[in-house]
Order: structure tokens, then sequence, then C-alpha cells
């Protein structure tokens, strides 16, 4: 299973395409599987096609580029690991812009285009056409070119229903040197236009970047949508049950009785992830700051929210779940509850399935005579899907210095420090797993949510109280069930002796739910995820009428 020395690979850009040196992830891609275009085939799944990546720097228009023992692979470590065969091949080029910090730091980033940071669908990305080649002994050498383009993406439409907002933030614009803009899309409830006197509650749904809400659909579902299969759920045309649930949350939201609402999703992709966690970091920026005294403010006077504290509520799964904890803790008094379904790890002893403070290395734990892999990705019956060395090779094959797009990157580029080259301080090696303990420190004194509620309970206790909901499945995908048992530990110490006010909120555990368990004891994961826009407002609604300040408006909104 090797490729011999005699046959090249090279990939050149012509100069139709770009006159101009440019910078980026070069990626090298290699399919067996005609279904798709191999840029569409490259995940942290199983079923992962091999994608071989180099970092190009000042390269020329029609300059061809060797691949070989310098590209970085997933799941192939290297091409000469790619066994003999017909295969389809793809290059991209993931282009990368030079930044000049506010800190003094110059590096190069790839920026978000409005795609959500995604390297196989950013506007102005170059990429070939894919085309057939044969891979192994006496097959002839093989030149790609990249002589296409990704095209820009057709904005979304304002709706009766759903709206669009878009500001600049002065804010990060001074941190990253450029102008940064930060967006949301906005849900408006029924009667909106039509009753301009009236202010509402404001819910922000935090999610990974999106363009719409897809779990809303103002028209019945498509009969003649061919109906696929969700490895995910194990369930037959489940792209038929998602218009048809969408469908409903419509009809929901419309219904007399539904109490009127805005519900927000936020847009802040940035060049290391397609969200910033809406936190500010030595590395991404001011964005907390930014969402919280720009954003938010500039929705809530566009669409008419109460604007006070006692009427904003924030719920989320996964990286959602870890930002809706994570605001409400960092600005306690702007929001009068979280929900938090899945959430990333908020216990950097259970970084997924690693220690970061008594652990030495990501990938493995040590024995007397063997080093026992680790685990990354499960299924629902405990079967390992990926391993955490796996995990961050795959990483590692799309971007160097933290630039993959991914997820332990942002994790990095948000929890860590500035590293001497101006990129996030790493909090392991990539190649060895050997972890950073002071790296690990910064992590556990800045961004590790739990050991924050314990060092600090005694004043935010009681800026808390009723205000934390968490809901996780026992079988989470990705182990993130592991640190909530950590937490709701102290959660369930808090108001005894040395702890301060009982916390008063709830942790409850999904049985052999996978990610992203949401809370709701009566259906399954895969309804339940559909549904977020509903299953909090009953326990929204019951803390408003607890809470809310005397003479506050609790009427002209539930029309």
């Amino acid at each position: 299973m090797t490729v011999i020395s005699a046959q090249t690979i090279t990939v050149r850009f012509p100069s139709v395409r770009s006159v101009r040196p440019l910078d980026g992830r070069l990626l090298l891609l290699l399919s067996n599987d005609p279904s798709a275009e191999p840029r569409m085939q490259i995940d942290d799944t199983p079923k992962s096609q091999m994608v071989f990546g180099v970092t190009v720097d000042g390269w020329k228009p029609d300059s061809p580029l060797m691949f070989g023992d310098n590209a970085q692979g997933y799941p192939r470590a290297s091409l000469k690991e790619v066994p003999p065969g017909e295969y389809t091949v793809q290059a991209v080029l993931n282009i990368y812009e030079t930044f000049h910090r506010a800190d003094g730091k110059t590096i190069k980033l790839a920026p978000d285009r409005g795609e959500g940071q995604h390297w196989d669908l950013a506007p102005g990305n170059l990429l070939s056409k894919p085309r057939t080649v044969r891979i192994g002994q006496g097959a002839p050498d093989i030149e790609v070119v990249m002589d296409d383009v990704i095209p820009p993406i057709k904005p979304e439409p304002d709706t009766k229903y759903v709206r669009h907002i878009r500001i600049q933030s002065a804010l990060l614009t001074r941190f990253w040197g450029r102008p940064v803009y930060l967006s949301a899309i906005v849900l408006v409830p029924e009667g909106f236009d039509s009753r301009p006197e009236v202010h509402y509650p404001l819910i922000v749904f935090h999610d990974h970047f999106v363009s719409d809400f897809n779990d809303f659909r103002e028209t019945p579902p498509d009969p003649n949508l061919k109906p696929d299969y969700s490895d995910r759920f194990h369930l037959a045309g489940y792209n038929r049950i998602m218009q048809q649930e969408a469908y409903k949350n419509y009809q929901a939201w419309i219904a007399p009785g539904t109490p009127r609402m805005l519900i927000v999703k936020l847009q802040h992709a940035n060049p290391y992830y397609d969200d910033s966690y809406a936190m500010n970091s030595a590395n991404v920026g001011p964005y907390g700051d930014a969402i919280e005294t720009e954003l938010i403010p500039a929705i809530e006077r566009q669409f008419r929210a109460i604007g006070q504290g006692w009427a904003r509520f924030v719920y989320g799964g996964s990286t959602g779940g870890w930002e809706s904890l994570a605001v409400q803790m960092f600005y306690p008094d702007h929001y009068n509850g979280a929900f938090v379904a899945c959430p990333d790890p908020v216990d950097f002893h259970a970084y997924m399935t690693v220690d970061l403070y008594k652990q030495d290395n990501m990938f493995f734990l040590p024995g007397a005579n063997k080093q026992v892999e680790q685990p990354a990705m499960r299924d629902y019956l405990g079967h390992t899907l990926m391993s955490m060395r796996d995990n961050i090779a795959y990483e590692a094959a799309l971007g160097d210095h933290g630039r993959s797009g991914d997820q332990f990157d942002i994790w990095q580029a948000v929890f860590s420090p500035v590293g001497q080259d101006g990129y996030p301080q790493s909090i392991f090696d990539k190649q060895t797993g050997a972890i950073d303990h002071q790296t690990a420190e910064y992590w556990h004194e800045h961004y590790d949510l739990n050991a924050i509620l314990q060092r600090d309970w005694g004043t935010l206790g009681p800026k808390l109280q009723g205000k934390l909901h968490i809901y996780v499945g026992s079988d989470d995908t990705y182990f993130l069930n592991d640190a909530v048992y950590l937490m709701e530990d102290f959660l369930k110490q808090t108001g005894t002796l040395g702890h301060g006010v009982p916390y008063e909120g709830e942790v409850r555990y999904g049985p052999r739910a996978e990610h992203c368990w949401n809370g709701d004891p009566d259906h399954p994961n895969w309804y339940s995820r559909l549904h977020y826009n509903q299953m909090y407002v009953p326990q929204i609604m019951r803390r408003i009428q607890a809470t809310a300040p005397p003479g506050a408006d609790l009427t002209s909104w539930r029309y």
C-alpha cells in the first residue's frame, strides 16, 4: 500500500483566478465514494474520505506545488499509506487573510465570508473540478488545477416572522484591525407588526452558525420530498419528520394563547470557528462584551424587546449549551435563566475523556505495560467511533497553528492565552498528545465553569439562584455527561455550610440518550431536539411570574 516515488501529485492555480500570491491551507482530497464531491465527504466520522493538507505562504499563480511527505493526512497519515486504486481527486485552497491585531500580533487566518467558517463552502476559496485518477505503481503523474472558485452565498430574505439584523462591532473591529460584523436572526411573534406599542421578552437561542430558523416552516411539508435516512438517529425519512415538526412549530407559534416573545439566533462566526463561544478571549477577541453591549441592545431597540434582565433568557445545546451557562454566569444580571443542553465540557477534569489537570497525555491512559487509547466519540451502544488521537489528526490535516476551524482548535483559541507566535498557546502537542499543564492552569482560572462556580459562589450564588437548568444524555456521544456529573456534585452542596445560597435549579439526565439530549423526559432525542423554541417556554413563564419586579408589564404581550 505505497505510492511509488516515481508518481508525483502537483497542484496549481492559474493566474486567471488570482494574479497575486496567495496564503492559505491547501487541501488535497481523495475519495472512493462517487456519491458527492470529495470536499463534501470530509468529517470526523468513520465515513470520512481522505484529506491531505499543507500550509502555503506567498504561493504564486501557475507555480506547481508537489504533494508528498510534506502533507498532514487523515484518515491516512500520509499519501504513502493510500492503497493503490482509482479515486476521485479534488483540491481546495482555504485562503488566509493577514490580520494586524490590536495586541500587536500579525497572523494569517481564514476570515468568515458568510458561510459560517466552513472551508468547503467559503466563498472565494479556489477549488478544482472532481476527476478520476489512479494511485499506485505505474500510474501516471497527477496534476490538479484549481480553476474554479466557490461563489458568494445568497442572503436569506426577511419574512413575516423571520427577520435579520447586522451591525458593525466597534469592539471587535478595534481588536482585529479590520471591520468585523455581528448578525442575528430574529423570530418575531404573531401580531408583531400590527401592535407597534408592545414590547416583548427576549430569548437568545445559542447555536452554531445558522442562516435561518430551520426548525420553523411557514408552509406545509413538501409531499414530493424524497425520504433520507438518519445515521445519527437510525430513522428513515428523518428529513420529512423535520419538515413536519417545523411546520408544527409555526402553527404553535401563531396559535392563540402562545406567549408572544422574541427568539434570537446570533451569528458570530470568526477566523477560528463558526462561533465565538460568546466570551471575551485573548485570541478571538471581546465577543462577550460585543454581543452583550452592542448586538443585544441593537436587537432590543429594533425589535422592541422589554430590555431588562428579568425578561431575558438563554438556551441552547452543545456549544450553545456551554454558551448559555457561561453568559448566565459571566453576565448574571443580564439574564433570568439558562436552559443548558448537552454542554461542551463545563469542568476540565472531564475534558471529554481526559483530565487536563491530572493526566499527562490526551491520547492514552498509561498502564504498567501498555497504553490505553482514549475515545473521543461513541455511538448509542458505546462503540468507539473515533479515538482522541484520530480526532486530533483530523484537525491537524485541516490546519496548523490551531487553524482547522474545528472543535478542539476553537476550544484552544477561546480558552488559551496568546502564544509567542501570535496564535493560541497549545494546550497539548498534536503529534504526541502531551498536555501543557501551565496552559491548563490558565484554562482552569478563566474558563473552567465548575471551578469558577466553586471559587465565586459567594458572590455568584445569589445572582444565579433558580436560574441554572442543565440537561444531558447519560450516553452523550462526546462524553459530555462526565463534566456535568462533577458540576452537579458541587451544585447539590450549595446552601450547605460554607457554600452560600442553594442553587435551586435542576440537573437531569436522559437515560441512554446520545448528544444532544435537552431535558424532555417524554419524547425521544430525535423529536425533542426539533422543539427547542417551545419546550422551555412554560418554565420561562413561571420564572417571569415569580421574579418580575413590581409594575413590570406582564400583560401587553399576552395577546
